[in-house]
């Protein structure tokens, strides 16, 4: 956990809380299936991290706009990421073995 928590711009936890939400509010949704889950949560990390790195980049160059793209896909995916691993850790937690 520590180690995933490297990749992952402090600015941008909150994202994994609010993906996590998103989430549980989606399974409780009809109009989705479960297997769209994930690829919604990726999306939609995607594109909340692409409008934080957005706002608090320069662009000066073209080099700049692709640095904004690839912080913004790989931000995205890191905690989409990290809000299923929290969604499994409390949802294995609840087990009883």
């Amino acid at each position: 956990m520590e180690q995933l928590m490297d990749y992952v711009k402090p600015e941008l936890l909150i994202v994994a809380a609010v993906l996590y939400f998103f989430g549980i509010a989606l399974k409780q949704a009809e109009f989705i299936k479960d297997k769209y889950i994930p690829i919604t949560l990726g999306a939609t990390g995607i594109i909340i991290c692409g409008i934080w790195v957005t706002s608090t980049a320069h662009f000066a160059e073209a080099q700049d706009v692709l640095t904004a793209v690839f912080a913004s896909v790989t931000q995205g995916i890191v905690v989409a990421g990290l809000s299923t691993y929290i969604h499994q850790i409390i949802k294995q937690a609840g087990k009883e073995e």
